[in-house]
């Protein structure tokens, strides 16, 4: 998804070569994940000459919050303080981050 929000419209061919850039990665597993990602609403396709051209469906802060409430429930149960909580524990949240989160939790319990 990073790459077609980059790209803003891409075909799996350009998905696929980016991604080579960075790891070893199949061109079907690209495509596989592309139609997944299609099939849960994520992308939208549509046909060019030659390839499909994808385009995110909805903007990022919309489908990361959707990926991360479907994520939730799969692995917690909807719960979030377990993810937090290892977070935390495992040093993956930086004191600046924790900071501006407890910031964010301040200014949202005061009325």
């Amino acid at each position: 998804m990073k790459i077609v929000w980059v790209r803003e419209q891409t075909t799996v061919r350009n998905v696929y070569e980016t991604m080579l850039e960075k790891r070893k990665v199949a061109y079907t597993t690209v495509m596989t994940m592309m139609r997944i990602l299609e099939e849960k609403g994520y992308l939208k396709k549509s046909a060019s000459e030659k390839a499909h051209v994808y385009v995110a469906a909805e903007p990022k802060e919309r489908v990361v919050g959707g990926m991360v409430s479907e994520f939730l429930n799969r692995v917690f149960d909807g719960a979030a303080k377990p993810l937090l909580l290892h977070l935390v524990e495992n040093r993956e949240v930086s004191t600046s981050e924790m900071e501006e989160i407890a910031t964010i939790l301040k200014k949202g319990t005061k009325k």
